[in-house]
């Protein structure tokens, strides 16, 4: 088997390196870790969408102004495109990859289908752990409940690994507001809770940020020498300024990437082991479970192992998969187990599919609208095509824009691990909000206009050759117009000098 063409850094593939490992004559690597350095130009960061209440998310304002920043559009395309392509080289590594694919979307359906059951029998089994077992409806009562526990033990600290679920609570200016302090763990995390910016990734939550910009978020808030964006050097001194504040921590948090009914206990996939010491380090340990994360039996968490790295960052497995089952001695455990929407999503006939995913990240890996115009551009928990279809789930009105920035191409379903028919339901989506009547009334007449022309073959027809000569012969200045939508960033086509149909009725006309 050999490698698909068109790697980002070729040279990646030599064998015989000096830190080359190789197994069967093929040479492995390890996510970014076999990634050449991406060197850029520094230039100023553009920040994230615009947020105002409850008015829609202006994301395409937002995409254009990351656009408008050609070293961080460029970064953000690169380094997202090698992850994609390290998730394809693994994928062909393995003879029956789609059969895993199909075994994980069937075991997702299964359990979702009778969700009720197996959350039950999670919970029977994690209590007769030992572990202490909650129920949040939604995000305030997800954060009130761990305030209560961790007010319980008089913690005043928490260190924290990476978990969307909590971003999505909007756990941190929660804690903040009661007086507690939370240390994310995870680098990328820390870097952005350091920079006041949410994830802008599902996996890397930094991903669109230059080195330069860490260099000097870091020396605004560590105090590192703002001229030195060496990343060794930059992750040393967050590792260094951060490492006393998780062994003094009071309490620790984790997330949960799958939890497993058979067994009770909640399994977190890491690159980083700050999962391990978030859940280690101190006495108390939180974990917060999405309650679509449940999985029925340990051997069924075998198959979405083997799938979640190799479709995040294209490597056979996470450094760390920690199963946590049970306190230990003189310790105590918590799982919070949040609905926040998901069982109204589960009800939802063309969405509830979207529950199946397990957040790694490839639909935004491989999305060409996501990787040129940034994760912050769409002012949500999740980005991306994923973003798309889960975002309006918890705000139509608010999110109403986000099922629009998609070309509808399909490669976000081809590549999930699950089977989630993403594109789909972005279709879905712009269907619904057109009833709900959350679309731009311009948005609106226009797709009504372009309804009434496409419906008319003889109108569609002459308007064709009318935009045509129209095109041949207007001065440039009455075209590039504030109405031309398409050419306020690319030329407009040059007018062929013979539609399809006209070629057709000459050429082939009396053929049938």
């Amino acid at each position: 088997m050999s490698d698909p063409p068109g790697m980002l850094h070729p040279e990646l593939l030599a064998k015989g390196g000096a830190d080359s490992i190789e197994r069967d004559g093929r040479r492995l690597d390890h996510a970014e870790g076999s990634s050449k350095p991406l060197r850029a130009t520094p230039e100023p960061q553009p920040r994230g969408a615009k947020i105002h209440g409850n008015r829609p998310v202006d994301q395409a304002e937002a995409a254009a102004r990351f656009i408008a920043a050609p070293e961080h559009e460029k970064m953000h395309d690169e380094r997202l495109w090698d992850l994609r392509q390290k998730r394809d080289r693994e994928m062909h590594g393995i003879p029956e990859w789609e059969e895993l694919r199909s075994l994980a979307s069937a075991i997702k359906e299964h359990t979702l289908t009778r969700l009720d059951e197996y959350l039950d029998r999670f919970e029977a089994n994690a209590r007769s752990n030992g572990v202490h077992v909650h129920w949040a409806r939604d995000a305030a009562e997800h954060n009130r409940i761990v305030h209560g526990i961790l007010k319980d033990h008089g913690a005043k600290s928490l260190i924290k690994s990476k978990s969307m679920l909590t971003e999505e609570c909007g756990f941190r200016p929660y804690m903040a507001s009661v007086g507690i302090e939370v240390i994310e763990t995870d680098l990328g995390e820390r870097i952005q809770q350091l920079d006041n910016e949410d994830p802008s990734h599902v996996v890397v939550p930094a991903v669109h940020k230059l080195r330069t910009d860490v260099a000097q978020v870091f020396s605004r808030t560590i105090g590192t020498d703002p001229g030195n964006s060496d990343v060794h050097y930059l992750a040393e001194s967050q590792r260094e300024a951060t490492r006393p504040l998780i062994l003094k921590a009071d309490a620790g948090m984790t997330g949960c990437n799958f939890a497993v009914a058979e067994t009770g206990s909640a399994v977190v996939c890491t690159n980083e082991g700050n999962a391990d010491l978030s859940a280690n380090v101190p006495k108390l340990h939180i974990a917060s479970v999405g309650i679509e994360k449940i999985i029925p039996r340990l051997e069924h968490l075998a198959v979405f192992v083997r799938l979640l790295s190799r479709s995040a960052l294209g490597s056979p497995i996470t450094q760390y998969t920690s199963h946590f089952r049970g306190p230990r001695e003189g310790g105590e455990m918590h799982f919070v187990l949040v609905d926040n929407g998901r069982s109204e999503r589960l009800g939802m006939t063309e969405f509830w599919a979207s529950l199946k995913c397990i957040r790694c990240g490839a639909c935004m890996n491989t999305c060409p609208v996501y990787r040129r115009s940034g994760g912050l551009s769409y002012g949500a928990t999740y980005s991306g095509p994923i973003g798309l279809i889960i975002d309006p789930t918890f705000n139509a009105r608010k999110y109403s824009n986000l099922p629009f920035a998609s070309t509808l191409n399909g490669s976000c379903s081809n590549v999930c691990p699950v089977k989630i028919n993403i594109h789909e339901q972005i279709y879905a989506w712009r269907r619904e909000l057109v009833k709900r009547h959350e679309v731009p009334f311009a948005k609106k007449a226009a797709m009504k206009a372009a309804g009434e022309l496409l419906s008319r073959p003889a109108t569609y027809r002459a308007a064709i050759a009318a935009a045509d000569i129209a095109l041949a012969h207007l001065p440039r200045f009455v075209i590039y117009n504030g109405l031309n939508a398409w050419g306020k960033h690319r030329e407009v086509p040059h007018p062929p000098k013979q539609s399809f149909h006209s070629w057709h009725r000459a050429n082939r006309g009396d053929k049938g």
